[in-house]
């Protein structure tokens, strides 16, 4: 089955949609951190529930209440240990690097929609290049996170000073952390199809000027 460009662009641009959306997903949810206490009640008897879920902008109970993460621009580190204010620097690195890669999508869309239909080399070569390094700033992104919930785990740990009180609390990244590893894939692949068909360009209009 010989593969058009059409079907190239069609591809690239349901990829880059799903990338999108993926990533919206993610970010306006509060499922990437969960803290699950049920073990816990069961040994305590509490009768209602200590669990909780958080997102990169709230941390959100098991009754609905949701409260607002700390502001890391706004937050006063002078009298804070160099391990919290480490824990702020980190928060504040991937809270900027997410949403600019959602931004970043949207400015590989404008290109690439435009590239498509102009079907113009350079163009489509650019909007691989722009959306293979937005899926480069959401690795960073998540990877940040994931080094920073592990690193306020620790610190948790350190100021109690003992794991006697968490054996019954599991602790586990959740479904917003998913969503961002598909729309990170989505974004490869979406890259790596735009120079696919900027090289089908390339190549169409290489074999039109030997003839």
């Amino acid at each position: 089955m010989k593969v058009t460009l059409n079907t190239v662009s069609l591809l690239a641009a349901l990829l880059g949609i799903l990338s999108f959306i993926f990533l919206v997903v993610a970010i306006g949810t509060d499922f990437w951190y969960l803290i699950d206490t049920s073990k816990l009640e069961m040994l305590g008897n509490h009768t209602g529930s200590l669990g909780s879920h958080s997102g990169l902008w709230r941390t959100c109970h098991a009754e609905n209440t949701c409260f607002p993460i700390v502001n890391p621009f706004r937050y006063e580190t002078a009298n804070i240990t160099s391990s919290h204010r480490q824990l702020l620097h980190m928060q504040g690195t991937f809270v900027i690097l997410l949403p600019l890669s959602l931004v970043w999508m949207v400015f590989g869309g404008m290109t690439g929609f435009i590239s498509l239909l102009a079907k113009a080399y350079f163009c489509l070569l650019l909007t691989g290049l722009l959306f293979l390094f937005g899926a480069l700033i959401t690795l960073a992104g998540v990877s940040i996170y994931i080094a920073f919930a592990i690193a306020a785990f620790k610190e948790t740990i350190f100021l109690l000073g003992r794991r006697k009180g968490l054996e019954g609390v599991n602790i586990q990244f959740s479904w917003s952390l998913a969503f961002v590893w598909l729309s990170f894939a989505s974004e490869v692949l979406t890259g790596l199809v735009f120079l696919l068909a900027a090289r089908m360009v390339g190549l169409k209009r290489r074999n039109n000027c030997s003839i």
